[in-house]
């Protein structure tokens, strides 16, 4: 039989530094610079905003 493992309060508290610390920003970083690029490139290709 497959026997499951609990997770201690080490693991867990590990695995929740890792999300606030890590990987939270990491994404909020990536996603604002993506977005930010997104526009950049529209703007290259179609033009600024009121250009006539």
């Amino acid at each position: 039989m497959i026997e499951e493992q609990t997770p201690t309060a080490g693991k867990e508290f590990k695995g929740f530094l890792f999300l606030t610390v890590v990987l939270v920003p990491a994404l909020s970083i990536a996603l604002v610079g993506g977005y930010g690029f997104a526009i950049w490139m529209y703007q290259i290709l179609i033009g600024p905003p009121g250009a006539p």
